[in-house]
């Protein structure tokens, strides 16, 4: 089970991790231990998270989110199976805590009424310019 806040966490049956040979260099190390860890989390089909939360998930997952609605975090910095492990662990709960915060409500603003005036005053001016570069007609 992989505690993510208080409220939620996710079962062990919503996680599923696959280990292969790492990437890069690493001496016979490389070719010889599965070090690489690939965790992969059932976002789509978990009961934990509401549907708010599976929605900005998949928004924050962006290329990690699988066709099939799961989560696929690749670890493989270190070159111990152990420690891969709980590196994509903490980002798949770190994802998953952020997921769960809801975003502020936007509050529409006006602009106040000197930034429209200043804004309209730029624009004359930029107006004034171009009207001086352009080229002067013959009045013969």
């Amino acid at each position: 089970m992989l505690r993510i806040s208080e409220q939620v966490s996710l079962e062990d049956w919503e996680l599923s991790e696959q280990f292969t040979r790492a990437q890069g260099p690493g001496g016979q190390n490389v070719n010889k231990v599965s070090t690489a860890v690939e965790l992969r989390f059932e976002a789509e089909r978990s009961p934990h998270l509401s549907d708010a939360v599976k929605r900005r998930l998949r928004r924050l997952a962006g290329r990690r989110w699988t066709l099939d609605g799961a989560i696929v975090i690749r670890a493989e910095e270190t070159r111990s199976q152990v420690r891969n492990r709980a590196l994509a662990r903490e980002r798949l709960a770190e994802l998953v805590r952020e997921a769960l915060v809801p975003p502020a409500p936007r509050i529409r603003t006006r602009p106040t009424l000197g930034s429209v005036r200043r804004r309209l005053k730029a624009k004359a001016v930029r107006g004034e310019v171009k009207v001086a570069r352009a080229r002067i007609e013959d009045a013969e």
